[in-house]
């Protein structure tokens, strides 16, 4: 019997290749190929979502001007674009932080922190993975899931070195500034351009102002250097630390104890004195205050049993003896002009008293007066001038006070 003819409908149809992706199979060159196209494709989902997510997770975003809010909103954009163009190219280095925020205004860069763009790459971070299984060919949702976190830690490896380096820079450039104000201040070139100069160290100007001045030692090098601005800064509310050849300068300000402050900063000068300024209520004072430390500083040398730290207002007479003209008129103002001026003999009782070798008996048979008498206006003496007679120290002081003001008169 004959075999009929085949009809078309009889024939074996024909099979379809099976795409490049299967053949691969699961994770092979065909997934990859298809995720980079789902994930170029998705670009506009993810920055949708990304925009979403900044305005639900991050509160500094939201407080944001509307202006800002749109440049930080292209920074995310940016960072997604970069992240799609490397997927699509592993092999190439990630975009750095630099090039994501390439087209933000120089303004945003310097306000928004380290702590917010690793904000940014986090947020970004979880979008792409929340999506992932969408974007992601079958079985290659792993995949893209490391590429995305293999990404973000370049970013943000990225980002911790743009903003160390910034961080060295303007440490730099601070510590040089610093320098130069204390120098200004420590030469009296008390101006408006200093001022902000100060403020811009974030100098507040609150309370009053201390100066500490004392040898640098010989390993004051840039580390030990930041080690004590970080000191300084601790222990009051203001603080500016000059380096100026062996010397070290230290401004304190602030409402709280300036003088413990101080003394908690002590092992960080070097070796030999360490002398304290009057205390300043403002800079142009400041600036009195700390030539008379670096006076005392020279000066402290001349007293041998002086303590760590000492006042400048208690290095007075070796202040006189260094050349120190403030030394000079503060004797004369504080001590001879007062007694020259009190009734009672309080100058003639002193001068005979330390004339006779700071004896109460002998200065007595030189004024003709009982011992008591002595003993009575010297303690006068020490209410009129703060310094007691009757102590060596305090003596001496008022000895050189006696020597300076007789000078002054008889040449006045």
């Amino acid at each position: 019997m004959a075999t009929p003819p085949r009809t078309p409908a009889a024939r074996s149809p024909r099979r379809s290749p099976a795409p490049a992706r299967d053949a691969a199979g699961p994770g092979g060159p065909g997934d990859q190929s298809e995720t980079q196209r789902r994930v170029r494709d998705g670009t506009g989902l993810l920055s949708a979502a990304a925009m979403r997510r900044l305005d639900d997770d991050l509160e500094w975003y939201r407080a944001l001007p509307a202006e800002d809010r749109s440049w930080v909103n292209l920074v995310a954009q940016a960072g997604i674009t970069a992240f799609v163009t490397w997927y699509a190219d592993p092999s190439r280095p990630p975009h750095a932080v630099s090039e994501i925020f390439a087209a933000a205004p120089p303004e945003l860069t310097r306000s928004i922190s380290l702590q917010h763009t690793l904000q940014l790459v986090r947020v970004v971070v979880d979008v792409v993975e929340t999506h992932s299984d969408r974007l992601a060919a079958p079985g290659a949702e792993r995949e893209l899931r490391e590429a995305v976190l293999r990404y973000s830690r370049e970013v943000a490896f990225s980002a911790a070195e743009v903003y160390a380096r910034a961080a060295e820079v303007r440490g730099a450039w601070d510590a040089r500034l610093e320098a130069l104000v204390v120098d200004a201040l420590v030469r009296g070139d008390v101006d408006d351009a200093l001022r902000s100069r100060v403020a811009a160290l974030g100098w507040g100007g609150r309370g009053s102002t201390l100066v500490v001045v004392g040898t640098a030692g010989a390993h004051m090098d840039e580390v030990r250097a930041a080690d004590l601005r970080r000191a300084t800064r601790r222990a009051a509310d203001d603080a500016l630390v000059g380096i100026l050849g062996d010397r070290l300068v230290v401004f304190l300000g602030g409402e709280g104890d300036l003088r413990a402050a101080a003394m908690t900063l002590l092992p960080r000068f070097g070796p030999g004195p360490v002398v304290i300024g009057p205390t300043a209520a403002g800079l142009a004072e400041a600036t009195r205050s700390a030539r008379s430390a670096l006076a005392g500083l020279l000066a402290a040398p001349g007293w041998e049993q002086a303590p760590r730290p000492v006042h400048a207002d208690d290095l007075l007479p070796e202040r006189v003896l260094v050349g120190d003209d403030d030394a000079r008129r503060a004797l004369v103002e504080r001590a001879y002009a007062p007694l020259a001026a009190s009734q009672g003999s309080l100058l003639d009782t002193l001068s005979a008293y330390l004339g006779a070798g700071r004896s109460l008996e002998a200065a007595a048979r030189t004024l003709y007066v009982h011992p008591n008498t002595v003993r009575y206006r010297l303690r006068r003496v020490s209410d009129v001038t703060g310094w007691d007679p009757l102590d060596a120290r305090e003596s001496y002081v008022l000895q050189v006070a006696l020597a300076v003001g007789r000078l002054d008169a008889s040449t006045g």
